[in-house]
Protein backbone atom coordinates (compact mmCIF):
# COMPACT_ATOMS: atom_id res chain seq x y z
CA UNK A 1 0.00 0.00 0.00
CA UNK A 2 1.27 3.46 -0.81
CA UNK A 3 0.23 7.03 0.63
CA UNK A 4 0.93 10.23 -0.91
CA UNK A 5 0.08 12.44 2.23
CA UNK A 6 -0.98 12.76 6.01
CA UNK A 7 -4.64 13.40 4.88
CA UNK A 8 -4.38 9.95 2.74
CA UNK A 9 -2.72 7.83 5.68
CA UNK A 10 -4.72 9.04 8.35
CA UNK A 11 -8.01 8.66 6.58
CA UNK A 12 -7.20 4.99 6.31
CA UNK A 13 -5.71 4.73 9.94
CA UNK A 14 -8.99 6.08 11.49
CA UNK A 15 -10.73 3.07 10.07
CA UNK A 16 -8.71 0.80 12.03
CA UNK A 17 -8.51 3.00 15.42
CA UNK A 18 -11.76 2.05 16.98
CA UNK A 19 -11.23 0.71 20.60
CA UNK A 20 -12.52 -2.51 21.66
CA UNK A 21 -16.11 -2.63 24.31
CA UNK A 22 -15.12 -2.16 27.87
CA UNK A 23 -12.16 0.60 27.18
CA UNK A 24 -11.60 3.98 27.14
CA UNK A 25 -8.60 6.27 26.59
CA UNK A 26 -7.48 10.08 26.95
CA UNK A 27 -4.79 12.38 25.69
CA UNK A 28 -3.40 15.70 26.47
CA UNK A 29 0.17 18.16 26.46
CA UNK A 30 1.83 20.10 29.11
CA UNK A 31 4.57 22.24 28.82
CA UNK A 32 7.17 22.80 31.85
CA UNK A 33 10.47 24.05 32.15
CA UNK A 34 12.96 21.07 32.78
CA UNK A 35 15.49 21.07 35.68
CA UNK A 36 17.84 20.02 33.23
CA UNK A 37 17.79 22.77 30.59
CA UNK A 38 17.08 25.90 30.10
CA UNK A 39 13.46 26.86 28.02
CA UNK A 40 10.50 25.09 27.43
CA UNK A 41 9.78 21.75 26.56
CA UNK A 42 6.17 20.04 25.58
CA UNK A 43 5.28 16.09 27.20
CA UNK A 44 1.86 14.26 26.30
CA UNK A 45 0.39 12.82 28.74
CA UNK A 46 -2.32 9.45 27.70
CA UNK A 47 -4.43 7.20 29.62
CA UNK A 48 -6.17 3.92 28.35
CA UNK A 49 -8.53 2.23 30.80
CA UNK A 50 -10.99 -0.47 31.47
CA UNK A 51 -14.18 0.35 32.89
CA UNK A 52 -13.90 -2.30 35.02
CA UNK A 53 -10.63 -4.00 36.37
CA UNK A 54 -9.61 -7.27 35.22
CA UNK A 55 -7.19 -9.99 36.14
CA UNK A 56 -6.42 -11.01 32.82
CA UNK A 57 -3.32 -9.35 31.40
CA UNK A 58 -0.11 -9.58 30.84
CA UNK A 59 3.28 -7.64 29.74
CA UNK A 60 6.94 -8.16 28.48
CA UNK A 61 9.63 -5.79 29.48
CA UNK A 62 13.08 -4.86 28.40
CA UNK A 63 16.14 -7.21 29.78
CA UNK A 64 18.16 -4.02 29.94
CA UNK A 65 20.03 -4.16 33.16
CA UNK A 66 19.83 -0.84 33.55
CA UNK A 67 15.80 -0.16 33.41
CA UNK A 68 13.61 2.55 34.16
CA UNK A 69 11.12 3.69 37.27
CA UNK A 70 7.95 2.09 35.10
CA UNK A 71 9.61 -1.11 34.12
CA UNK A 72 10.36 -1.48 38.28
CA UNK A 73 7.20 -0.99 39.37
CA UNK A 74 5.45 -2.92 36.14
CA UNK A 75 7.34 -6.38 37.09
CA UNK A 76 6.28 -6.04 40.77
CA UNK A 77 2.60 -5.46 39.47
CA UNK A 78 2.71 -8.27 37.10
CA UNK A 79 2.10 -10.49 39.84
CA UNK A 80 -1.12 -8.69 41.22
CA UNK A 81 -4.66 -9.59 41.10
CA UNK A 82 -5.88 -7.22 38.45
CA UNK A 83 -4.99 -4.11 36.40
CA UNK A 84 -7.64 -1.05 35.45
CA UNK A 85 -4.89 0.71 32.68
CA UNK A 86 -1.73 2.72 31.92
CA UNK A 87 -0.80 5.84 32.66
CA UNK A 88 1.84 7.09 29.35
CA UNK A 89 4.15 9.79 28.97
CA UNK A 90 6.62 10.93 26.51
CA UNK A 91 9.72 12.79 26.34
CA UNK A 92 11.36 12.05 29.76
CA UNK A 93 12.00 8.54 30.56
CA UNK A 94 12.57 8.41 34.09
CA UNK A 95 15.69 6.21 34.07
CA UNK A 96 18.37 6.59 36.77
CA UNK A 97 16.93 9.52 38.30
CA UNK A 98 16.92 9.38 42.37
CA UNK A 99 13.04 9.08 43.62
CA UNK A 100 12.21 8.35 39.87
CA UNK A 101 10.14 5.06 41.17
CA UNK A 102 8.39 7.67 44.08
CA UNK A 103 7.52 10.03 41.51
CA UNK A 104 5.75 7.71 39.19
CA UNK A 105 4.26 6.03 42.03
CA UNK A 106 2.85 9.59 43.59
CA UNK A 107 1.49 10.39 40.04
CA UNK A 108 -0.26 7.18 39.55
CA UNK A 109 -1.62 7.32 43.42
CA UNK A 110 -2.96 10.51 42.59
CA UNK A 111 -4.48 9.75 39.11
CA UNK A 112 -6.42 6.97 41.13
CA UNK A 113 -7.91 9.11 43.12
CA UNK A 114 -9.96 10.89 39.77
CA UNK A 115 -10.82 8.10 38.08
CA UNK A 116 -11.24 6.38 40.76
CA UNK A 117 -9.68 3.12 41.53
CA UNK A 118 -6.70 1.63 43.50
CA UNK A 119 -3.35 2.96 42.62
CA UNK A 120 -1.95 -0.49 42.77
CA UNK A 121 -4.37 -1.31 39.28
CA UNK A 122 -2.38 1.23 37.50
CA UNK A 123 0.90 0.90 35.46
CA UNK A 124 3.02 3.89 34.64
CA UNK A 125 5.37 3.59 30.67
CA UNK A 126 7.85 6.82 29.98
CA UNK A 127 9.42 7.30 26.83
CA UNK A 128 12.40 10.07 26.19
CA UNK A 129 15.05 11.45 27.60
CA UNK A 130 17.42 9.27 30.32
CA UNK A 131 19.03 11.02 33.33
CA UNK A 132 16.01 13.80 33.46
CA UNK A 133 13.42 13.90 35.90
CA UNK A 134 9.75 14.01 35.21
CA UNK A 135 8.04 17.13 35.89
CA UNK A 136 5.87 16.15 38.75
CA UNK A 137 4.33 19.39 39.62
CA UNK A 138 3.28 20.39 35.86
CA UNK A 139 1.90 16.11 35.57
CA UNK A 140 0.04 16.58 38.77
CA UNK A 141 -1.56 19.62 37.75
CA UNK A 142 -3.39 18.21 34.14
CA UNK A 143 -3.88 14.67 35.98
CA UNK A 144 -8.07 15.91 36.60
CA UNK A 145 -7.92 16.63 32.98
CA UNK A 146 -6.40 13.65 31.91
CA UNK A 147 -8.75 11.69 33.68
CA UNK A 148 -11.90 13.78 32.75
CA UNK A 149 -11.24 13.39 29.07
CA UNK A 150 -11.19 9.78 28.88
CA UNK A 151 -13.96 8.48 26.36
CA UNK A 152 -14.73 5.63 23.82
CA UNK A 153 -14.36 5.81 20.55
CA UNK A 154 -10.63 6.23 18.58
CA UNK A 155 -7.08 5.36 20.22
CA UNK A 156 -5.86 7.89 17.74
CA UNK A 157 -4.80 10.50 20.36
CA UNK A 158 -3.05 8.05 22.05
CA UNK A 159 -1.02 6.69 19.19
CA UNK A 160 0.14 10.07 18.11
CA UNK A 161 0.68 11.25 21.83
CA UNK A 162 3.39 8.27 22.51
CA UNK A 163 5.31 9.57 19.91
CA UNK A 164 8.48 10.86 20.30
CA UNK A 165 10.76 10.61 17.01
CA UNK A 166 8.81 8.46 15.49
CA UNK A 167 7.84 9.47 11.80
CA UNK A 168 4.60 8.43 11.64
CA UNK A 169 1.65 7.09 14.50
CA UNK A 170 1.24 3.45 14.33
CA UNK A 171 -2.27 1.25 14.91
CA UNK A 172 -3.33 -2.22 13.45
CA UNK A 173 -6.31 -3.89 14.49
CA UNK A 174 -7.96 -7.35 13.74
CA UNK A 175 -11.29 -8.30 13.80
CA UNK A 176 -11.64 -12.02 15.44
CA UNK A 177 -14.64 -13.60 15.92
CA UNK A 178 -17.48 -11.28 17.53
CA UNK A 179 -14.68 -9.04 18.79
CA UNK A 180 -10.72 -7.51 18.37
CA UNK A 181 -7.89 -6.91 19.32
CA UNK A 182 -5.90 -3.51 19.04
CA UNK A 183 -2.79 -2.67 19.16
CA UNK A 184 -0.69 0.76 19.02
CA UNK A 185 3.28 1.06 19.29
CA UNK A 186 5.66 4.23 20.10
CA UNK A 187 8.94 3.24 18.64
CA UNK A 188 11.84 4.77 16.25
CA UNK A 189 15.55 5.08 17.80
CA UNK A 190 17.15 2.62 20.39
CA UNK A 191 15.85 -0.51 18.52
CA UNK A 192 17.33 -3.79 18.89
CA UNK A 193 16.01 -7.39 19.46
CA UNK A 194 14.51 -7.54 23.00
CA UNK A 195 11.88 -5.86 22.44
CA UNK A 196 13.59 -2.66 20.97
CA UNK A 197 13.24 0.75 22.49
CA UNK A 198 9.07 0.50 22.00
CA UNK A 199 5.88 1.17 24.12
CA UNK A 200 3.19 -1.46 22.71
CA UNK A 201 -0.64 -1.62 24.25
CA UNK A 202 -2.25 -4.08 22.92
CA UNK A 203 -6.04 -4.79 23.70
CA UNK A 204 -8.71 -6.83 23.51
CA UNK A 205 -12.85 -7.23 24.10
CA UNK A 206 -12.42 -10.99 23.44
CA UNK A 207 -11.51 -13.34 26.99
CA UNK A 208 -8.85 -14.78 27.42
CA UNK A 209 -7.67 -16.36 30.40
CA UNK A 210 -4.87 -14.54 32.42
CA UNK A 211 -1.77 -17.48 31.98
CA UNK A 212 -2.86 -18.25 28.68
CA UNK A 213 -3.10 -14.77 27.45
CA UNK A 214 0.93 -13.86 28.99
CA UNK A 215 2.30 -17.19 27.39
CA UNK A 216 0.73 -16.27 24.11
CA UNK A 217 2.32 -12.67 24.59
CA UNK A 218 5.82 -14.04 24.94
CA UNK A 219 5.71 -15.90 22.44
CA UNK A 220 4.46 -13.30 19.99
CA UNK A 221 6.73 -11.07 21.16
CA UNK A 222 9.97 -13.41 20.78
CA UNK A 223 8.87 -14.23 17.15
CA UNK A 224 8.62 -10.20 16.52
CA UNK A 225 9.37 -7.31 18.55
CA UNK A 226 12.57 -9.07 19.67
CA UNK A 227 13.95 -9.92 15.78
CA UNK A 228 13.56 -6.21 14.78
CA UNK A 229 16.91 -3.51 14.79
CA UNK A 230 17.17 -0.30 13.47
CA UNK A 231 20.63 0.78 15.15
CA UNK A 232 21.46 -1.97 17.84
CA UNK A 233 20.88 -0.41 20.92
CA UNK A 234 18.38 -1.99 23.73
CA UNK A 235 16.42 0.94 25.59
CA UNK A 236 16.06 0.98 29.49
CA UNK A 237 12.29 1.29 29.10
CA UNK A 238 10.70 -0.71 26.65
CA UNK A 239 7.20 -2.47 27.60
CA UNK A 240 4.71 -4.53 25.72
CA UNK A 241 1.56 -5.04 27.37
CA UNK A 242 -1.47 -6.89 26.87
CA UNK A 243 -5.34 -6.12 28.15
CA UNK A 244 -8.64 -8.05 28.10
CA UNK A 245 -11.93 -6.40 29.14
CA UNK A 246 -13.27 -10.36 28.10
CA UNK A 247 -16.73 -8.46 27.15
CA UNK A 248 -16.81 -10.93 24.55
CA UNK A 249 -17.17 -14.60 24.06
CA UNK A 250 -13.63 -16.31 23.58
CA UNK A 251 -12.25 -17.43 20.22
CA UNK A 252 -10.34 -21.03 20.32
CA UNK A 253 -6.45 -19.88 21.45
CA UNK A 254 -4.86 -20.85 18.04
CA UNK A 255 -6.96 -18.79 16.43
CA UNK A 256 -6.26 -15.69 18.91
CA UNK A 257 -3.14 -16.49 18.71
CA UNK A 258 -2.22 -16.35 14.91
CA UNK A 259 -4.87 -13.07 15.16
CA UNK A 260 -2.05 -11.87 18.00
CA UNK A 261 0.41 -12.51 16.37
CA UNK A 262 -0.25 -11.05 13.05
CA UNK A 263 -0.60 -7.64 14.46
CA UNK A 264 2.60 -7.96 16.59
CA UNK A 265 4.33 -8.88 13.12
CA UNK A 266 2.82 -5.47 11.76
CA UNK A 267 3.22 -3.30 14.35
CA UNK A 268 6.73 -4.37 14.41
CA UNK A 269 7.03 -3.23 11.04
CA UNK A 270 5.48 -0.18 11.63
CA UNK A 271 8.09 0.56 14.37
CA UNK A 272 11.01 0.09 11.63
CA UNK A 273 9.16 2.17 9.19
CA UNK A 274 8.57 4.87 11.49
CA UNK A 275 12.32 4.96 12.81
CA UNK A 276 14.70 7.57 13.21
CA UNK A 277 16.64 8.43 9.81
CA UNK A 278 15.40 4.97 8.48
CA UNK A 279 14.98 4.92 3.68
CA UNK A 280 14.83 1.03 3.90
CA UNK A 281 13.04 -1.53 5.61
CA UNK A 282 14.74 -4.85 5.17
CA UNK A 283 13.37 -8.27 5.49
CA UNK A 284 15.58 -11.28 6.39
CA UNK A 285 14.30 -14.76 6.32
CA UNK A 286 17.11 -17.37 7.35
CA UNK A 287 15.98 -20.92 6.87
CA UNK A 288 18.29 -23.11 8.90
CA UNK A 289 19.01 -26.60 10.75
CA UNK A 290 21.13 -24.67 13.39
CA UNK A 291 19.89 -24.16 16.58
CA UNK A 292 18.15 -21.18 17.18
CA UNK A 293 20.20 -19.11 19.57
CA UNK A 294 22.52 -18.94 16.71
CA UNK A 295 20.49 -18.86 13.58
CA UNK A 296 19.10 -15.42 15.87
CA UNK A 297 22.75 -13.78 16.16
CA UNK A 298 23.17 -14.34 12.70
CA UNK A 299 20.52 -12.45 11.66
CA UNK A 300 20.71 -9.42 14.04
CA UNK A 301 24.43 -9.23 13.07
CA UNK A 302 23.95 -8.77 9.87
CA UNK A 303 21.38 -6.36 10.30
CA UNK A 304 23.23 -4.72 12.43
CA UNK A 305 26.56 -4.29 10.22
CA UNK A 306 27.04 -0.49 9.42
CA UNK A 307 28.32 -1.93 6.11
CA UNK A 308 25.56 -3.99 5.28
CA UNK A 309 22.61 -0.74 6.28
CA UNK A 310 25.28 1.89 4.26
CA UNK A 311 25.31 -0.25 1.67
CA UNK A 312 21.48 -0.69 1.64
CA UNK A 313 21.17 3.18 2.14
CA UNK A 314 23.20 4.13 -1.27
CA UNK A 315 20.95 1.47 -3.14
CA UNK A 316 24.43 -0.13 -3.94
CA UNK A 317 23.90 -4.14 -3.95
CA UNK A 318 27.42 -4.47 -2.71
CA UNK A 319 26.17 -7.95 -1.59
CA UNK A 320 29.32 -9.35 -0.38
CA UNK A 321 29.08 -7.37 2.69
CA UNK A 322 26.03 -10.07 3.44
CA UNK A 323 28.22 -12.76 3.43
CA UNK A 324 30.65 -11.39 5.28
CA UNK A 325 28.57 -10.68 8.24
CA UNK A 326 26.85 -14.00 7.96
CA UNK A 327 30.51 -15.59 8.45
CA UNK A 328 32.10 -12.99 10.71
CA UNK A 329 29.15 -13.96 13.44
CA UNK A 330 29.33 -18.11 12.09
CA UNK A 331 32.70 -17.97 12.00
CA UNK A 332 33.29 -16.57 15.77
CA UNK A 333 30.62 -18.73 16.98
CA UNK A 334 32.72 -21.81 15.74
CA UNK A 335 29.96 -22.90 13.05
CA UNK A 336 31.39 -23.64 9.43
CA UNK A 337 29.31 -22.51 6.44
CA UNK A 338 28.90 -25.25 4.07
CA UNK A 339 28.98 -22.98 0.99
CA UNK A 340 27.94 -25.90 -1.34
CA UNK A 341 25.17 -25.40 -0.31
CA UNK A 342 24.60 -21.94 0.69
CA UNK A 343 22.27 -19.75 -1.20
CA UNK A 344 21.53 -15.75 -1.26
CA UNK A 345 19.03 -14.28 -2.68
CA UNK A 346 18.13 -10.26 -3.09
CA UNK A 347 15.14 -9.24 -3.88
CA UNK A 348 14.32 -12.28 -5.52
CA UNK A 349 17.11 -12.92 -7.26
CA UNK A 350 20.03 -14.92 -7.03
CA UNK A 351 23.03 -13.83 -5.92
CA UNK A 352 25.12 -16.98 -4.76
CA UNK A 353 24.68 -20.65 -4.78
CA UNK A 354 26.61 -23.82 -5.42
CA UNK A 355 30.40 -22.09 -3.79
CA UNK A 356 29.72 -18.78 -6.13
CA UNK A 357 28.66 -15.75 -6.18
CA UNK A 358 26.13 -15.50 -9.27
CA UNK A 359 27.04 -11.90 -10.66
CA UNK A 360 26.78 -9.95 -13.64
CA UNK A 361 26.23 -6.10 -15.59
CA UNK A 362 22.90 -6.67 -15.87
CA UNK A 363 21.96 -8.30 -12.74
CA UNK A 364 23.81 -5.63 -10.63
CA UNK A 365 21.47 -2.78 -12.51
CA UNK A 366 18.59 -4.61 -11.84
CA UNK A 367 19.62 -5.36 -8.04
CA UNK A 368 20.40 -1.22 -7.85
CA UNK A 369 17.04 -0.82 -9.22
CA UNK A 370 15.41 -2.81 -7.04
CA UNK A 371 17.03 -1.41 -3.80
CA UNK A 372 16.06 2.50 -5.47
CA UNK A 373 12.28 1.03 -5.78
CA UNK A 374 12.21 -0.01 -1.80
CA UNK A 375 13.53 3.27 -0.59
CA UNK A 376 11.84 6.08 0.47
CA UNK A 377 12.34 9.78 1.70
CA UNK A 378 13.36 9.94 5.54
CA UNK A 379 12.68 13.33 6.17
CA UNK A 380 9.02 13.19 5.23
CA UNK A 381 6.89 13.03 8.91
CA UNK A 382 3.51 11.73 9.03
CA UNK A 383 3.18 8.81 7.16
CA UNK A 384 4.82 5.48 5.95
CA UNK A 385 5.21 6.11 1.92
CA UNK A 386 5.05 2.83 1.09
CA UNK A 387 5.02 -0.84 2.82
CA UNK A 388 7.86 -2.20 0.79
CA UNK A 389 11.06 -3.71 1.96
CA UNK A 390 14.46 -5.40 0.75
CA UNK A 391 14.01 -8.66 0.71
CA UNK A 392 17.06 -10.58 1.46
CA UNK A 393 16.83 -14.35 1.52
CA UNK A 394 19.76 -16.75 2.69
CA UNK A 395 19.54 -20.51 2.69
CA UNK A 396 21.93 -22.32 4.91
CA UNK A 397 21.43 -26.13 3.64
CA UNK A 398 18.76 -27.66 1.95
CA UNK A 399 16.09 -27.70 4.85
CA UNK A 400 16.04 -26.27 7.83
CA UNK A 401 13.50 -23.98 9.67
CA UNK A 402 12.62 -20.49 8.91
CA UNK A 403 13.22 -17.55 10.86
CA UNK A 404 12.69 -13.63 10.31
CA UNK A 405 13.82 -10.79 11.07
CA UNK A 406 13.43 -6.87 10.90
CA UNK A 407 16.05 -4.10 9.94
CA UNK A 408 16.74 -0.37 8.47
CA UNK A 409 19.01 1.06 6.39
CA UNK A 410 22.15 3.59 8.34
CA UNK A 411 20.71 7.26 6.30
CA UNK A 412 22.82 10.50 7.24
CA UNK A 413 19.29 11.89 8.48
CA UNK A 414 19.43 9.37 11.28
CA UNK A 415 23.09 11.28 12.30
CA UNK A 416 21.58 14.23 12.53
CA UNK A 417 18.74 13.24 14.22
CA UNK A 418 20.83 11.45 16.95
CA UNK A 419 23.44 14.14 17.01
CA UNK A 420 20.56 16.62 17.09
CA UNK A 421 18.12 14.83 19.74
CA UNK A 422 18.20 17.13 22.41
CA UNK A 423 19.15 20.60 20.86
Amino acid sequence: MEYKSKEAYYQHLTTRAALPDGFLCSALQIEFIPAEKPGKAKMNLSLILLEEETRNFGACFTSNSFPGAPVLIGRKRLSGESIRGVMINNKIANVGVSGGVDDSLGLLAELAGHIPCAPEALLPASTGIIGWRLPVKAMRAVLPGLAAGLKPGSILPVAEAVMTTDTFAKIRKINVGSGSILGIAKGAGMIEPNLATMLVFIMTDLHVEREELRSMLSRCVSRTFNRITIDGDQSTSDMALVLSSGLKDPVGANKFEEALFSLCSKLAADIVRSGEGVAHVVHLKIVSELPEELVVGAGKNLLNSPLVKTAVYGNDPNVGRILSALGDYLGNSGVAIDTKNLSVHLGGIEIYANGGFRLDRNKEEKLSYYLKDCSFDPAVKGYPQHERSVEVEIFLGKEGKSYEFLGADLSYEYIRENAEYRS
